[in-house]
C-alpha cells in the first residue's frame, strides 16, 4: 500500500498560498474519502426504544399544538453524527410523529419522498393528492416527493407513526424545500390498495397509450403483508428471514425512487445471519421481540422499537420467545442500484 504524504510535511508558506486560492492537496485527504476495501462509516448502529420515546412524544403534544409545529415529530438522530443530527443513516431520515384526536396537520408538498409506518393507534388518515389512506398498525403509507399530503385524526386515542424520508440526499444536493397548501377534499372512493390492487398479480385493464400513475399504490396494508409473510414462511428454510419487498404493482420497481422497504418475518427462536451489503438499513419492529447484533453490538428489541445498521454492517438477528417477530427494513438499495453501486458480500 502506497504511503501518502501528510499536510504537515508541506511548508507552511505553501499551505497558506494554497488556502488563499481556495485549493488544497488531495493526497493527505485521499484515504479519508477513498479508504481501501470498504467505506469508513460515520453512522453508528443504535436502538431507539419506543417505550422511552413515547412519553416524550406525548409530552410534546401537551407543549406544542400541531398548528405551531406543522408536523409534531421527534427526530431519531444518528449518534455517530452527534446531537441534532437530521438523519439516522447517511441517506435516511427517520422521526416519530404524533397526531392527537381531532387534530389536522396542514397540507404541504416537498421535494424529498416520505413513507409512514404506523406504530400505534387508529382513526388517523393521510390524504395524498386527494386519495384518503387510513392509517392502521403496521401499514406503510407513501407520500412521494412533489405530492400534496395532509393528515387528520377522527379517532379518540393518540396515533403515532414512524416517518422515513430521503431528506439527507436532498439536503446534500441543496434541493430540499416545501410548499404549503390548503387541506384537501378526499375523493369519494377507497384507496388503491383496497380497489385497484386488492389482489396479487392483478391490475386494472388500461386503454392503449393510457398513462399509468407513477405511484399507483399509496397504502400497503399490514394485514395483507403479514398474511403473505406467514404463507411464504411455510416454504422457507430455517435460518433465513422471510422477506417481501414493497413494490410498484404496475412495474415491479421499488415503491419509491431512492428508498426501499422490505417486510421481514423471523421464526420464533430462529437465528438469521444477514449478508453484508453496501446499503444502510433501519429496522422497525412491527410485532414480536428479539435481538440483533450489528458489528458486534447487540441490542434487544420489541414492538415499536427502531434500530439502525450502517453500510457494510455484519448483522445477525434472533427472534425471542415462542412467537415469530415481524419487522420492516428501510434501506437505500434503490438509490445505490440507480448509480450502479449496490453490492453484497459473503460472510465467513
Amino acid at each position: 500500500m502506497a504511503q501518502l504524504g501528510t499536510l504537515e510535511e508541506l511548508p507552511l508558506e505553501y499551505r497558506e498560498a494554497l488556502a488563499k486560492q481556495s485549493t488544497g492537496p488531495l493526497w493527505p485527504m485521499m484515504r479519508n474519502v477513498l479508504p481501501h476495501d470498504r467505506p469508513s462509516a460515520i453512522s453508528k448502529p443504535h436502538l431507539w426504544s419506543y417505550e422511552h420515546i413515547r412519553p416524550l412524544l406525548l409530552r410534546a403534544g401537551e407543549l406544542t399544538p400541531v398548528e405551531k409545529a406543522e408536523r409534531r415529530v421527534l427526530v431519531l438522530a444518528d449518534p455517530g453524527r452527534g446531537e441534532g443530527a437530521m438523519q439516522v443513516t447517511s441517506s435516511i431520515y427517520c422521526g416519530l410523529q404524533l397526531l392527537l384526536p381531532g387534530e389536522k396537520a396542514p397540507a404541504h408538498k416537498h421535494t424529498p419522498s416520505a413513507a409512514r409506518i404506523i406504530v400505534e393507534g387508529e382513526g388517523a388518515y393521510t390524504i395524498v393528492d386527494g386519495e384518503k389512506c387510513v392509517m392502521q398498525h403496521g401499514d406503510l403509507v407513501l407520500t412521494p416527493g412533489g405530492m400534496w399530503h395532509d393528515h387528520g385524526h377522527e379517532g379518540d386515542q393518540p396515533v403515532i407513526w414512524l416517518d422515513a424520508l430521503d431528506l439527507p440526499l436532498f439536503v446534500y444536493l441543496e434541493g430540499s424545500y416545501a410548499v404549503e397548501g390548503e387541506f384537501q377534499t378526499p375523493r369519494n372512493r377507497p384507496d388503491s390498495s383496497m380497489l385497484e390492487y386488492a389482489e396479487a398479480g392483478l391490475v386494472p385493464t388500461r386503454a392503449p397509450g393510457s398513462a399509468r400513475a407513477k405511484y399507483p399504490q399509496l397504502r400497503y396494508p399490514w394485514s395483507k403483508t403479514r398474511a403473505g409473510l406467514e404463507k411464504l414462511a411455510a416454504y422457507t428454510d430455517r435460518g433465513r428471514a422471510v422477506e417481501l419487498d414493497y413494490v410498484n404493482p404496475e412495474t415491479g420497481e421499488p415503491c419509491l425512487p431512492t428508498m426501499g422497504f422490505t417486510a421481514m418475518m423471523l421464526a420464533a427462536g430462529d437465528k438469521v445471519r444477514a449478508p453484508v451489503t453496501s446499503s444502510s438499513n433501519v429496522f422497525h419492529v412491527i410485532d414480536g421481540a428479539g435481538s440483533s447484533t450489528v458489528n458486534g453490538k447487540t441490542v434487544n428489541w420489541k414492538r415499536g422499537d427502531t434500530f439502525s445498521a450502517p453500510v457494510f454492517s455484519e448483522i445477525d438477528h434472533q427472534a425471542g420467545g415462542k412467537d415469530p417477530a415481524f419487522l420492516i427494513r428501510i434501506h437505500d438499495r434503490p438509490l445505490q442500484e440507480k448509480i450502479g453501486f449496490y453490492e453484497e458480500r459473503g460472510r465467513a
